[in-house]
């Protein structure tokens, strides 16, 4: 059986630039499963979640590689084709509740819309599916929630809204773009488990993005290290944490905080690891540049 989605060798840059921001980038997800993108601020992994989902910045443009979803190449689809299997198939789950949420609207609307709009469902179907999600993101008082402005809800609330509104529609593939850097240790691992339990009951295929791996090991299956738009490494979580393969991803868990050690040194990512990966960078553009 084929994966459900592939992304193949996919390349970005900005427009009227030979600058790539992606370089080659190459990964599959199967049904149900979790892969984490890894690496530093500014690595690409945000971006290529924004690729899957077609909410690419205008200034920037694919130019090289195919992105095929449930069996459909988005790169060779229509544009309102595409708009529309990904507006029925995937979701995302941002990284800050407080920009994410309409602040001049009601939180009803900002889960129901979507139903409506692009899936054609009734308003009162929209509303009954909106209060079963807050029930099952374990909101107290969804119809009180239902009727708040997100500036009345706490952090922690606000991503369960989100976490409910991308769940909405039982989307085959959800993109969690680093959903708990906002928020407080405590609700992080609060948000953390229950997206993990959505996920796995859902059985849904996800894209997670962090630069915590220890959020990767207990949420994802498989990894993909990036460094400067560039995969540098895929893996399975067990095998990179027994010994990574690449001397970045060695780099990385190497600086990774150990809670079951407070007193241990921390140890940041040496130069020279740094300027070989990014000697595989340019590398890696000069025989793009050539084959083109």
């Amino acid at each position: 059986m084929s994966a459900f989605l592939t992304v193949n060798n996919l390349s970005a840059a900005l427009h009227g630039y030979e600058q790539r921001v992606l370089r080659s980038v190459s990964f599959s997800i199967d049904t149900g499963d979790v892969l984490g993108l890894v690496g530093e601020s500014g690595a690409g992994k945000s971006m290529i979640g924004k690729a899957i989902l077609g909410i690419l910045p205008s200034a920037i443009e694919i130019v090289q590689g195919e992105i095929v979803l449930d069996g459909q190449d988005l790169e060779k689809m229509k544009p309102a084709d595409r708009r529309r299997l990904i507006g029925a198939t995937a979701a995302l789950i941002p990284q800050d509740p407080l920009t994410a949420l309409n602040p001049s609207r009601r939180i009803e609307p900002q889960i129901t819309n979507r139903l409506v709009d692009i899936l054609g469902w009734t308003k009162a179907d929209a509303r009954v599916r909106a209060l079963e999600l807050l029930n099952e993101v374990h909101i107290d008082n969804p119809e009180r929630v239902m009727g708040s402005y997100p500036h009345e809800l706490s952090g922690g609330m606000r991503q369960r809204v989100l976490i409910a509104s991308a769940f909405a529609a039982n989307p085959k593939l959800v993109v969690a773009d680093e959903p708990t850097t906002a928020l407080d240790v405590t609700v992080q691992k609060q948000i953390l488990r229950l997206i993990r339990d959505l996920q796995a009951r859902h059985a849904t295929a996800m894209v997670f993005v962090t630069h915590d791996l220890g959020v990767v090991s207990k949420v994802c299956q498989r990894l993909s290290v990036l460094y400067g738009g560039k995969i540098v490494e895929n893996s399975s979580v067990a095998d990179f944490f027994n010994g990574p393969k690449h001397a970045y991803s060695r780099a990385l868990l190497a600086a990774t905080p150990k809670y079951t050690d407070p007193d241990a040194s921390l140890l940041p990512v040496d130069d020279t690891v740094i300027e070989a990966a990014a000697a595989e960078v340019l590398a890696a553009d000069r025989e793009w540049h050539h084959g083109g």
